[in-house]
């Protein structure tokens, strides 16, 4: 499946593993770009030497192109920002906030910027700002999520950029990949079921849930406050929603979260714990490895972008 975005990053399928916190660590950044996807480290709020021995490590798996997910809302920001300069990543890609004021630093070192947008006027601005490539992520993903959806957004950033644009967001199968590139994307980006593949670390009560999940069984809270996160529900999300139908404070609800991904993807701790994933659970019935599900995404999309089944 050659697309301008494999041919951009330097990769074998036009699929991209979100760098999801606490869970996209380089045991699975490694084996998605070892099966010749890319492989993304989430850098989340981690410290910059934490993202830089990650790097090392996923370094010592793979030889293949793989890159970091910076949150730019992170304390420490500026510190990973310089580090995964200096270490010469293939790809960044960014979220929660502008990469602006460091794409030229990352441009000289040769890395490719793909900012995560959920609008068009944030996509036309990456564009003006030198960036190679968009990732337009719908409501239906995991964790943050913004208002469109991915059905409405991508061809609307499609419409509106000249450089290649990635598709989030409720993709899960082969089918969603081609419906993507339909929209007119280039590449998709996945989170959801590359949680419950056999190279990652996620606690096995995280993925099981994930594995059991039915069609409805995810959840959005935070919206009152600007921040929206859909997980899937649990007692966790059920406590937040009620208290914030109440009209809890900012500060009480976020009190209620604090170290909710850790207790879910660490501890597995499923009720209590931020069970993160998108729309797109109750698609995902099968834990492959990264290789396998690769494979199996690709001969389906390819399948069906020829007119016929896979």
């Amino acid at each position: 499946m050659k697309t301008q975005i494999t041919d951009l990053l330097g990769i074998e399928s036009p699929i991209i593993q979100g760098g999801m916190a606490w869970v996209a660590e380089y045991h699975l950044a490694a084996a998605v770009s070892e099966a010749g996807g890319l492989g993304l480290i989430g850098a989340a709020s981690a410290p910059a030497q934490w993202v830089r021995d990650q790097i090392r490590a996923a370094r010592e798996l793979t030889d293949k192109p793989f890159g970091v997910n910076i949150m730019l809302m992170s304390p420490y920001a500026e510190e990973v920002a310089h580090v995964v300069a200096k270490e010469g990543v293939s790809v960044v890609t960014t979220g929660a906030g502008s990469p602006e004021k460091y794409i030229q630093l990352w441009k000289e070192a040769g890395i490719k910027v793909i900012p995560v947008v959920a609008s068009v006027a944030l996509a036309r601005r990456m564009e003006r700002c030198g960036a190679d490539a968009l990732v337009a992520e719908g409501c239906e993903s995991g964790g943050h999520i913004g208002e469109l959806t991915t059905m409405t957004l991508v061809p609307q950033v499609a419409d509106a950029v000249n450089i290649p644009v990635i598709a989030a967001g409720g993709i899960a199968d082969g089918r969603g990949i081609a419906a993507a590139f339909m929209l007119g994307a280039e590449g998709v980006q996945m989170g959801t079921h590359f949680i419950v593949t056999t190279e990652s670390q996620v606690h096995e009560n995280y993925k099981n849930s994930v594995l059991k999940a039915k069609d409805i069984d995810t959840k959005v809270t935070g919206r009152s406050t600007g921040h929206p996160v859909r997980a899937l529900r649990n007692r966790m999300t059920k406590e937040y929603l009620k208290l914030e139908a109440a009209g809890a404070s900012f500060e009480e609800l976020e009190h209620l979260t604090l170290g909710g991904l850790q207790k879910a993807v660490v501890e597995g701790d499923v009720a209590n714990g931020s069970l993160m994933a998108g729309q797109s659970a109750g698609l995902v019935k099968e834990a492959l490895s990264c290789k396998d599900l690769i494979c199996k995404l690709t001969r389906e999309a390819e399948a069906l972008l020829k007119g016929s089944r896979p």
